[in-house]
């Protein structure tokens, strides 16, 4: 694993990346919140062999830049950004050598209209536990389990969100982390590592301008308050990829309702989904062979 160092518009970007002799394609990884690039390690691992692999941090993360402008965070703005990065990395997109675009969580959000606006970059999609954004928009509007699943983004984006986070050396995070998966999976080294990446100058309050950004904001529930419609106007967005798509959905997520996949298929013209029933938001760790599996499986079949 080689850790490399490029400028995107000015921002520098941190990424890790191997590669053989001649690959078969690359694969780039996006990580979610609140990880960095080598949350997609064991993947990593598993594909070095045959193809080229990149995982940057995300901008606001770790070793990368964090942009003061917050307007930076928005997703209009990062979709851009991020196909810019893309063909910067990147061989030549061909037959010969396709790219396949692999996200969890805010890395979905990402992926999701960087594929539908940026097709010819990419050959095919891998989603794990990030919700379209239309389908998500729609349960966050009628939902009102979708919004008591949501309604922790309000404690991120306080004013006093990053002092939260902070707080008893970072607990809300590695609750949210280390101890929301449905069995131990991460080592004490691993956890360490974390803990320096959280501490780096900046960087919670880089990770949490993407909540602060985000188009979809949770209404703010009261006590014994079911449901609220979202600010009124709120539009569904229509994002539609034609990119051949695989979702990997650990349906014990606590973040999503399940309900986010239906319909998924309105606005993804070629879906597969594979469900696990004993997996949460964080499948990547909990199953990362049976992950790999399914992600070399459909890279592999002929579009």
């Amino acid at each position: 694993m080689n850790h490399r160092f490029i400028d995107v518009e000015g921002v520098k970007l941190h990424y890790v990346e191997a590669k053989p002799d001649k690959p078969a394609g690359t694969i780039i990884f996006l990580h979610g919140f609140p990880e960095y690039w080598a949350s997609w390690q064991q993947q990593m691992n598993y594909f070095s062999q045959q193809y080229q692999v990149i995982a940057p941090d995300l901008p606001g993360y770790n070793l990368s830049d964090k942009p003061d402008d917050i307007s930076f965070y928005q997703l209009a703005k990062l979709i851009p950004f991020m196909a810019n990065f893309v063909q910067q990395v990147c061989e030549a997109n061909s037959a010969e050598h396709p790219v396949f675009l692999v996200a969890h969580d805010w890395g979905g959000a990402i992926a999701w209209p960087l594929v539908a606006f940026y097709p010819q970059l990419f050959n095919k999609l891998i989603i794990l536990n990030a919700a379209h954004p239309s389908t998500f928009t729609r349960e966050m509007h009628y939902n009102p389990e979708q919004q008591k699943k949501s309604h922790y983004i309000h404690h991120l984006t306080a004013p006093d969100g990053p002092k939260r986070v902070r707080n008893n050396d970072f607990s809300l995070l590695r609750n949210m982390l280390f101890g929301g998966t449905c069995r131990p999976v991460f080592d004490a080294k691993q956890q360490a590592d974390y803990l320096v990446v959280w501490q780096q100058a900046e960087a919670v309050e880089g990770m949490l301008s993407y909540y602060l950004m985000m188009p979809q904001q949770p209404p703010l529930l009261e006590p014994g308050d079911p449901q609220k419609r979202m600010k009124q106007g709120a539009k569904i967005p229509n994002i539609r990829v034609s990119v051949p798509t695989l979702i990997l959905w650990g349906e014990q997520d606590e973040a999503f309702v399940r309900d986010v996949l239906s319909g998924i298929e309105e606005y993804v013209s070629d879906c597969q989904i594979i469900r696990f029933s004993d997996a949460t938001h964080w499948l990547h760790h909990e199953q990362p062979q049976i992950v790999a599996k399914y992600i070399e499986e459909f890279m592999a079949v002929a579009e």
